[in-house]
């Protein structure tokens, strides 16, 4: 991803971007903050996507590997508003959240239960070149009742962060399925804590905002 320095870092200059079909920047995590701005168009690869993405970044020639760490979006548009990077190095661990894989036939699925995903991705901490690309989940000794927690996967050189007790799968009798609302939990991303950035302001009243993946929650803009 192609990025070029702000010259003017406030909302004016900001809404000026969003007008032109760029989207206002700021990675950190280095030693110091930079302001830049991309196209919206650049964010295709990165957001509307079920993988993790570790992004190549270049700044007016200053080159650097980061990941998406927030999105704030317009609510009525969806257009991209603001987004922050956090930048990564070889020997420092990185918390990113990564997609999972079913895999397997659940004998409890087969004699007529319903298996419900409860969590799309999974937030894991490792050296960004042992972040794995996919976390997989073996359903094959599921019976109806059974389920998978976090506590109970195990990857090499991979710690996860979610609780331990946190439900991924689980197989449940398709009446039981039927009653209980499906809660798809997609954790994606954890929110790094940095010097705020301007937003819009005629906009930030029910703007919404998302991780890597594009979800989106209420919130207020930067």
């Amino acid at each position: 991803m192609s990025g070029s320095p702000r010259e003017n870092v406030g909302k004016k200059d900001a809404k000026r971007l969003r007008r032109e079909g760029f989207v206002p920047c700021v990675v950190y995590g280095g030693k110091e903050q930079i302001q830049f701005f991309t196209s919206e168009k650049s964010f295709k690869d990165i957001i509307y996507t079920p993988d993790a993405c570790i992004v190549k970044l270049d700044i007016d020639g200053k080159k650097m590997e980061a990941v998406l760490q927030e999105t704030q979006f317009h609510p009525v548009t969806d257009s991209i508003l603001h987004a922050d990077f956090l930048e990564i190095y070889p020997n420092k661990p990185v918390k990113m959240a990564i997609p999972i894989r079913v895999t397997g036939d659940s004998p409890g699925v087969l004699a007529g239960g319903k298996m419900l995903v409860k969590r799309r991705r999974l937030e894991v901490i490792a050296l960004p070149d042992q972040l794995p690309a996919e976390i997989e989940i073996d359903i094959s000794s599921l019976e109806i009742g059974d389920s998978v927690v976090v506590g109970e996967l195990s990857l090499e050189n991979v710690k996860f962060a979610d609780p331990e007790n946190s439900v991924v799968v689980l197989v449940k009798s398709a009446r039981a399925a039927m009653m209980a609302p499906v809660d798809l939990e997609e954790e994606e991303g954890e929110k790094v804590e940095g010097e705020e950035v301007e937003g819009e302001g005629e906009e930030g009243e029910g703007e919404t905002k998302g991780d890597a993946s594009g979800e989106k929650q209420p919130t207020e803009e930067k």
